[in-house]
């Protein structure tokens, strides 16, 4: 669907578009199978070996990609067709958990064998979450694209809160059933994507470029550099990962000094993905009603009072109602976030904007991890969480007084880039 079409539907809500159901709904199912396998590969690995390094370098290796492929990636979406490049990756992802299914039956997998299908997995993620990034605005009119963005958080959410349960029972019952589950995801995802209208991007900007690779990621590093607002929310999105990504482990660590089961420990960290849920379908009504900066600025404060709040709390139940609590923002912040590249960026550069700007928030997932570990190590879960309460209430006062953050205009008030 091309943009002008995109535009023409500007009265139809999402649920009748039918591009956009077709392309949600069948994410849906293979973003579930993906949790389901994410949970079961280092399952199947501690089955096989009774390794937990090894077991630890399936997650490695699935998140590999996110490091060295996503600005090389970034430039080639941009230069390929973006329908074709997420019918190859959903096509080659069903084709690699065909592999692993016929592996198993035959009892003819290695753990190296594993690493290349996880890693060749996590390559697939990486370009088909690009394509469909820069491919939205071409599915949904401009002033949809918040409702659309807060729907696809949704759906990640729901998947995780489903996706890793899902795949504990699978695993249980059989350990071959969950990549069954995952193949015919895969399977489900690329017959829904088969039914998308081709047109997800200007032909003007497709195959005709002449400009070496480097060339190509360069632009869009230069572009994020220069847009003083998307470069300021980028390196504060970075900087509050360094947090909340690692949260969990600390959350953890915490609740086993505390003496909790792990069935708790469970539960509790069931709550946040609950209200995050809850807080992607309310983000779009937050961002129609609320300023950009308040949006910004209070989500930090939330974040910085409730992580100060975690440090005083003896019971695991708490600590995860707490962290709940404090979920509810992080759908509507992702929103202002991603609306703003998507008003700002030229759509020949879509996909190197998300390419560059995600190289900065998910580079800093394994940084953060890095951190905690040291941090546990040092000062313990309390200690930790004294010192990430520190840092967010300093980070949220910095923040409030920034002027780019202050005077940012809404989406809809800036001029469609060329």
């Amino acid at each position: 669907m091309s943009e002008s079409l995109a535009s023409s539907a500007v009265a139809r809500p999402l649920w009748r578009n039918r591009d956009f159901m077709l392309l949600w709904s069948g994410q849906v199912v293979s973003t579930v199978g993906m949790r389901v396998t994410t949970l079961a590969y280092p399952l199947l690995v501690l089955a096989l070996t009774g390794s937990p390094f090894q077991a630890g370098l399936v997650g490695f290796a699935q998140t590999l990609p996110f490091l060295v492929l996503y600005l090389p990636a970034g430039a080639l979406v941009d230069r390929w067709d973006r329908r074709h490049v997420m019918l190859a990756a959903d096509g080659v992802r069903a084709a690699l958990l065909g592999l692993v299914v016929l592996a198993l039956t035959v009892d003819g997998l290695s753990v190296a064998a594993l690493l290349a299908v996880v890693f060749i997995d996590g390559a697939c993620f990486v370009f088909f979450q690009l394509a469909e990034s820069a491919a939205l605005p071409h599915i949904v009119p401009r002033h949809q694209l918040p409702t659309a963005v807060a729907q696809n958080q949704a759906r990640e959410l729901g998947a995780d809160l489903a996706g890793r349960p899902l795949g504990g029972a699978l695993f249980a019952a059989g350990h071959i059933l969950p990549f069954v589950a995952d193949l015919l995801s895969y399977v489900l995802g690329f017959l829904a994507m088969l039914f998308v209208r081709p047109g997800l991007q200007n032909r003007s900007d497709v195959d005709h470029r002449r400009r070496g690779l480097l060339a190509d990621i360069s632009e869009g590093l230069v572009w994020l550099w220069h847009q003083r607002l998307v470069r300021a929310l980028v390196a504060l999105t970075g900087a509050v990962n360094l947090v909340l990504s690692a949260l969990t482990l600390v959350m953890i660590v915490r609740s086993q000094e505390l003496g909790a089961s792990p069935s708790l420990i469970g539960v509790m960290l069931a709550l946040p993905g609950g209200t995050a849920i809850a807080g992607a379908f309310a983000a779009p009504w937050l961002h129609r009603r609320l300023r950009p900066r308040t949006v910004v600025i209070g989500s930090l404060w939330l974040w910085a009072c409730g992580t100060a709040v975690l440090m005083w709390l003896t019971s695991p139940l708490a600590l995860g109602a707490v962290v709940a609590v404090t979920a509810l923002a992080e759908p509507a912040f992702n929103v202002v976030v991603t609306s703003y590249r998507y008003a700002l960026a030229p759509d020949r550069l879509q996909a190197r904007a998300v390419s560059a700007a995600r190289l900065i928030t998910w580079g800093a997932v394994p940084l953060a991890s890095l951190a905690a570990g040291g941090l546990l190590q040092s000062l313990g879960a309390r200690g930790t969480l004294v010192a990430y309460a520190v840092f967010m209430v300093v980070l949220a006062a910095v923040v409030t007084t920034l002027p780019v953050i202050r005077q940012a205009p809404r989406t809809e008030e800036i001029p469609r880039p060329e």
